[in-house]
């Protein structure tokens, strides 16, 4: 029996969450055959995950009567060979959910949950006029703030960014939460950052996954890491949880938080000891080794290493000497172990592990950890001018720019701006409320604004504050491109569907508002009012795209994916990017930003005495920040948080299995159910961090805005010390 796409939708409204409707059939072959030949009235389409997971993966849709039935893994994709997560083979409910915010709405007052469907002619004439008045009242569009980041990293949603440049010079949050302090690290030792293609780990003949727990978040690439292993390489996990991942290490190592780069140095005394340097290496490729190597004699012994880490000292000794001599040793660095105050520091001393034993360079070596090398589009939907006439802040020479605030420190620096003062939010692809650090200091600084606009497909906690909600397009509705900064894929991303309801995408609201302003001020907003959203993309690409992927023409992305190869070796021609075009362990750029210059040991934060518990909060298996838990599927097999902890912990505070737990510091508090386990160490809780339907859960109630040590070199502002967040806890 075919069904319609209106009989559809509706009969997904009806259903109830329930162990039924979250059957594993959904993960089972469906009766639909591949994209090569679907069967007749079936029509396939690429897309690829525009979320900020390492995956990114290379997706096909099956589409009948205009109704999106199932999505796959694309099998042209090595990378994703055919195969999803759970999130994605989720995407059907997601883009049929009841819950899905179908129509522009308006609250009334905001936080009171009495929301209206207004028309969208209604939203943007309000935000339009809000906008004008602002820039009438304060002389620019200064007060009109940006908030922006990963909820969809497709190339046209830096339409946002173009959206606030073609009204004017407006505050910006600038920075990101993932991985900054990381790629600081990475750019003062090779000058930027580049890895190794992961399909490369195959060829590895030693892993250490330092802080990664790809088994949740990075699935694709543990194929590879297994058919190292079925090769005979030994993989070791190094990481203070013991994870998923770590269950499939021939070895794991239980680290103490941010002491990574302890054990690193504990590792270079031993292979400096017993010269295990690949000295040749070290002298062609890089500068202030000799430096490094004399602080690491003088002040790094193995008893010390194994005190500050909790590692014993014969484990130290058999990870430096296996890792120095099994040749190739690959190095995966995850983003959680940068995400404390000494996290740059650790990584630089990371990355010269893999100098001195010659791991750069080689393939299945290399110390991994990002890349941004297939980005290189046009970002036409970005590049908007400002109206004539518009002023910002002033610059040196005399023009003007847009005004700078901090991501990782949004509220306190927003709430901090006088000359003027910010009025008006736009959230888009970001959900601060559940995602920022200080959630008491965001809520204040949602209450004082004028105007938040917020554009989203979910009332999530961002959306229950928000004045004006807009419906976004799913990526299924819309035309695309991604690139990955993890693996090598580029790939195409077609509208599968017609937009549901009335939701549009980043770029067509931003020509609606475009539209709304110039009808009320000619002139007063400079992006195009139409536009088709395959054009729109297709003047994405340009000759440098073309060349790295082997194409002539988007277009053939529309046959499958296409990978960089030139890629697959990251420093494989020995061309650093640093300013002597070598390896630079001492770097004149990190000193010259008051940081070591050389890869030394900085001093972890410690508890303090009235909260002498580490609270860790990271990234879900069941969602993607505040994506997909909050959906009836995810949430029938994952039904609320908790918060895990050491038998005994748990029983020093009277706490037992099930137990509701009081988590508090001097910034707030969150209540979650206990659940003991030795996954985790005596004096570290876990709770990882998602937003639940209907809950009131919310880890970063707890979590101040702590910067990391690094960041601003390439991000422009700094990390975040997620990890460093302590508290006390008693039985609710």
């Amino acid at each position: 029996m075919k069904i319609t796409r209106r009989q559809f939708i509706g009969g997904t409204a009806a259903v109830t969450a329930g162990a039924g409707l979250f059957g594993f059939n959904m993960l089972a072959k469906s009766d639909f055959v591949n994209a090569a030949g679907a069967e007749a009235g079936v029509k396939t389409f690429r897309n690829v995950c525009p979320r900020n997971c390492y995956d990114t993966c290379a997706q096909i849709s099956f589409v009948e009567d205009g109704v999106l039935k199932k999505v796959e893994g694309d099998p042209k994709s090595t990378y994703t060979n055919g195969k999803l997560c759970l999130k994605g083979y989720n995407y059907t409910r997601r883009v049929y959910s009841p819950d899905r915010i179908k129509y522009p709405m308006k609250q009334v007052p905001r936080g009171s949950g009495n929301w209206e469907k207004i028309t969208w002619d209604e939203a943007m004439n309000t935000i339009a006029g809000k906008i004008l008045d602002l820039k009438k009242r304060y002389g620019s569009t200064l007060p009109i703030c940006m908030d922006k980041y990963s909820g969809n990293f497709g190339i046209t949603h830096y339409g946002i960014e173009g959206t606030m440049s073609s009204i004017g010079y407006t505050t910006r949050a600038v920075g990101t939460p993932c991985w900054p302090a990381g790629i600081d690290s990475q750019t003062y030792d090779f000058g930027t950052i580049v890895n190794n293609d992961p399909e490369d780990m195959a060829n590895a003949n030693y892993i250490v996954l330092w802080g990664s727990n790809c088994a949740w978040t990075g699935i694709h690439t543990l194929p590879f890491i297994m058919k190292a292993k079925e090769r005979g390489a030994k993989l070791v996990v190094i990481d203070p949880i013991l994870t998923s991942t770590a269950s499939k290490g021939d070895l794991y190592i239980q680290i103490k938080n941010s002491t990574d780069g302890a054990l690193a140095l504990g590792m270079a005394r031993y292979i400096l000891d017993n010269n295990l340097v690949d000295w040749d290496y070290v002298k062609a490729n890089s500068i202030g080794f000799d430096e490094w190597a004399d602080y690491v004699k003088k002040n790094i012994t193995l008893d010390w290493a194994a005190e500050k880490t909790g590692v014993p000292k014969d484990v130290i000794i058999q990870l430096a000497h296996e890792y120095a001599t099994a040749k190739p040793a690959s190095i995966w660095v995850g983003y959680g172990m940068q995400r404390h105050t000494n996290g740059g520091q650790n990584v630089r001393i990371i990355d010269a592990l893999g100098v001195m034993t010659g791991n750069v360079g080689k393939s299945g070596g290399g110390v991994n950890y990002a890349h941004l090398e297939t980005w290189g589009f046009n970002y036409h939907a970005m590049v908007m001018p400002a109206p004539e006439g518009s002023v910002g802040m002033p610059g040196a020479d005399g023009t003007y720019t847009d005004r700078a605030v901090n991501m990782n420190n949004f509220a306190a620096d927003v709430q901090a701006l006088t000359d003027p003062p910010v009025k008006m939010l736009w959230f888009a692809c970001r959900n601060s409320v559940s995602q920022d650090p200080d959630t008491n200091d965001i809520i204040k600084m949602f209450n004082s604004m004028e105007l938040v606009v917020t554009v989203d497909s979910f009332f999530n906690q961002n959306v229950e504050l928000s004045d004006i909600v807009l419906p976004a397009t799913t990526h299924f509705e819309d035309w695309d491109v991604m690139a990955s900064y993890w693996h090598h894929w580029v790939g195409i991303n077609q509208r599968a569907i017609e937009p549901m309801y009335e939701s549009k995408s980043d770029v067509e609201i931003a020509m609606a508002l475009s539209k709304a302003m110039n009808a009320l001020e000619p002139g007063s907003c400079t992006y195009p009012t139409e536009g088709d959203p395959e054009e729109w993309t297709a003047k994405e690409f340009n000759d440098g795209i073309h060349a790295l992927l082997g194409i002539s023409s988007y277009k053939e992305l529309l046959d499958g994916p296409r990978k960089a190869n030139s890629l697959t070796v990251a420093w494989a021609d020995g061309n650093f990017r640093t300013p002597s075009k070598k390896i630079e362990i001492h770097s004149e750029l990190a000193a010259g930003n008051g940081l070591p210059a050389i890869p030394i040991w900085v001093e972890e934060m410690k508890a303090p005495v009235q909260y002498p518990i580490r609270f860790m909060t990271p990234h879900p298996q069941h969602g993607i920040h505040s994506q997909f838990q909050n959906l009836d599927w995810m949430m029938a097999a994952n039904p609320e948080p908790v918060v895990e902890i050491h038998p005994e912990l748990a029983a020093k505070h009277g706490i037992a299995e099930g137990d509701k737990v009081r988590i508090y510091n001097d910034i707030g508090e969150v209540t979650i159910k206990a659940h003991l386990t030795r996954t985790t160490s005596p004096d570290v809780i876990v709770s990882y961090e998602a937003w639940y339907k209907d809950s009131k859960f919310n880890v970063n109630y707890t979590v101040k805005a702590i910067p990391a040590d690094m960041g601003k070199q390439a991000t422009g502002m700094d990390g975040i010390a997620f990890h460093d967040n302590f508290v006390a806890i008693e039985k609710a």
